[in-house]
């Protein structure tokens, strides 16, 4: 085969790849509205939302532990159809009717299971791109799962909510994303690398990076998967639902790139204490603008998601500029696992204030880590010097929903 030839290959595999994560995605999208809705709305425990939000990131820190040993025994291939079933057994447990256990136990497995679809399509784009065009291939993955989720958001607008097509919709476009795969002429990537965790070295190249992290998956899982709960705690009908949760998004773009570019020219520590008093000055406004002004709160929470998916594609950079490229697997292991126990503590921490502080206590909660986040940048900013621009990497959209697995992966790249 020629050089040409094997260069339309990967392309179209690495094509294949973000088409399966984006149906993926759409099916996450849906679910991610219709259980904390229809769970807020139905006669369970009130404690229920949130704890099925907390089930996603602690599914998904089992996750990021399980996944390597899984793909070294079987493969790329075989790891993501088996990946993808686990999704599809989560959607078909929620579709057999409203239990909330159940349901806890349907967002635990999909926890799993998307984790270990990150990390199997991460490390699969990171081995088939070339060096020329890698780092947009992973934006534009980025890119398009996020606006996947948002599309999946849209759709459960366009759907009773009474009823089981919000899960079957899911499966559904779930096994239509086995096709690309399973269709695909890629080679079989490296086995990723093994989940090395060391937090001293992590702590030691760039503390700011790690707490980044760390707040990071805290107020995304806080921001996404208790937006819908309280809108639907404050009788917002169904459709106006999923279009908040749609527009929030689109932060991503229009809040992120901005502060990633600004984070290339100046201090990256600087932009993450403006971006945490974003978050807290956008939480403020969440808590005082009405529901009845629900085009000026859209804006709100756009912007209000956008700051927080910003924190950890910034952390994210930053941890890269004060690491040695031979630690980069290590560190990549720590942040995944920093990401997923934050992510699984902090909505915990929330649903079990919850009750004695009312709906809102997911913005105060988000709040309250932003602006303890800035003081301890501001802190580290006095004690150590800024990394020159030449020494630092291109900034990357990514975002906190897709925690980063793309450093596991051992071997040759795919050839130039």
């Amino acid at each position: 085969m020629t050089g040409e030839a094997q260069r339309a290959s990967s392309l179209f595999s690495i094509t294949a790849i973000v088409v399966s994560m984006t149906f993926v995605a759409i099916g996450n999208g849906v679910m991610l509205a219709y259980v904390p809705y229809v769970l807020s709305r139905a006669d369970a425990p009130s404690w229920t939302p949130g704890a099925a939000v907390t089930a996603i990131a602690f599914g998904g820190l089992v996750g990021c532990v399980i996944a390597g040993p899984v793909i070294r025994r079987v493969g790329h291939a075989r790891a993501f159809s088996c990946s993808l079933a686990l999704v599809i057994v989560a959607a078909f447990l929620v579709a057999l009717g409203v239990n909330p256990i159940l349901w806890i136990v349907a967002r635990g497995i999909y926890g799993v299971a998307g984790n270990a679809n990150f990390i199997i399509a991460q490390s699969w784009l990171n081995h088939a791109s070339d060096n020329r065009w890698r780092g947009k291939a992973m934006s534009f993955f980025y890119m398009a799962y996020v606006l996947g989720l948002g599309v999946g958001a849209w759709l459960f607008g366009r759907m009773p909510a009474d009823g089981n097509l919000a899960p079957l919709v899911t499966i559904f476009v779930t096994t239509i994303a086995l096709l690309p795969i399973g269709l695909t002429k890629l080679p079989t990537p490296p086995a990723p690398a093994r989940v090395s965790v060391d937090f001293a070295m992590a702590w030691r190249n760039s503390p700011v990076a790690l707490i980044g992290v760390l707040a990071a998956g805290g107020l995304s899982m806080v921001v996404q998967g208790f937006t819908p709960i309280y809108a639907a705690t404050n009788e917002v009908g169904q459709a106006d639902v999923a279009l908040l949760m749609f527009v929030m998004q689109f932060g991503l773009i229009f809040v992120q790139y901005p502060l990633g570019t600004l984070s290339d020219r100046i201090d990256r520590r600087i932009v993450l204490i403006a971006t945490c008093l974003l978050i807290a000055g956008t939480a403020v406004a969440a808590l005082f603008v009405s529901f009845q002004a629900f085009v000026i709160l859209m804006i709100v929470f756009a912007l209000w998601a956008g700051a927080v998916e910003s924190v950890y594609s910034i952390a994210n950079a930053h941890a890269n500029d004060r690491t040695d490229p031979e630690d980069f697997v290590p560190l990549a292991s720590t942040l995944l696992v920093a990401w997923s126990t934050s992510a699984t503590l902090v909505p915990l921490a929330v649903t079990a204030l919850t009750p004695a502080f009312g709906p809102q206590t997911f913005i105060y909660a988000a709040m309250a880590v932003a602006l303890l986040y800035a003081a301890f940048v501001a802190q580290r900013l006095r004690l150590r010097e800024t990394v020159p621009p030449e020494a630092r990497e291109n900034f990357e959209i990514r975002s906190a929903q897709v925690p980063n697995a793309g450093a596991l992966v051992e071997g040759d790249k795919a050839p130039e």
